[in-house]
């Protein structure tokens, strides 16, 4: 809902960056205006679903579904709950994010799918693979990729991890100017998740993400593929 939505603009020029807005709550208005603002956007939920998924549910419904000769293993649920890019993300990083066909983040894949359906009716369809105004992201993998700490720091009884974490996030990049909204993301796990969704957004723009692989590229428009950097944090300037 908007009321746990956080939304990020950070500006760049030259050798600094400054963080010029932070909003939460966050409605769809405010996110597609920001969108039509930015030259990139980082999004931090799935942009599709499984295609193994998408095509089970289609089989389920016409009463065709043809299952393995061992129904009873875990292995083909697996190719339906987990994408191309989450596999990716767990093999490079040993990081598994959350399930879009098996979790509770699928309420906020719907909503996403709703924004990225407005945006294609405004006149900017969405390329899921990244390449075009948005680019998925998940926040934990980027601040592994980056070296950053990464874990911990959305529990409500910890608050000290998150203000270490955003701690870590300022020490490699100083030229990150926060302004006046340091404080609430040392506060809101959503402001520092959502900043650090902008930096990735930075990162896909100038190249430095890994991209889907040949093998991977049809899954990826289909399915969506999440923005890990491969390029060290201070490289964004």
């Amino acid at each position: 809902m908007p009321e746990r939505t956080a939304l990020a603009s950070i500006e760049w020029a030259g050798q600094r960056a400054v963080i010029r807005e932070i909003v939460c709550p966050a409605d769809d208005g405010a996110i597609l205006e920001a969108i039509g603002r930015a030259g990139k956007t980082g999004i931090d939920c799935p942009l599709g679903w499984p295609d193994a998924f998408v095509d089970f549910v289609a089989a389920h419904r016409s009463g065709h579904v043809t299952l393995p000769r061992d129904g009873s293993g875990t292995g083909w649920r697996r190719e339906l709950t987990m994408r191309r890019t989450d596999e990716f993300v767990r093999d490079k990083l040993h990081l598994v994010p959350l399930s879009v066909s098996a979790d509770r983040i699928a309420h906020v894949a719907l909503r996403c799918a709703a924004l990225l359906a407005k945006l294609d009716d405004s006149g900017r369809p969405v390329d899921r693979t990244g390449a075009g105004a948005v680019v998925e992201v998940y926040p934990a993998a980027s601040l592994r990729g980056w070296g950053l700490r990464h874990r911990g720091y959305k529990r409500p009884r910890t608050p000290d991890v998150l203000a270490a974490a955003a701690d870590d996030l300022l020490a490699a990049a100083p030229w990150l100017d926060c302004g006046p909204h340091e404080e609430t993301i040392r506060r809101s796990h959503d402001a520092f998740d959502a900043v650090v969704a902008a930096l990735t957004a930075r990162a896909a723009s100038r190249g430095q993400t890994c991209p889907p692989g040949e093998d991977d590229l049809a899954a990826a428009t289909t399915e969506g593929w999440i923005a890990v950097p491969r390029s060290p944090i201070g490289e964004l300037i």
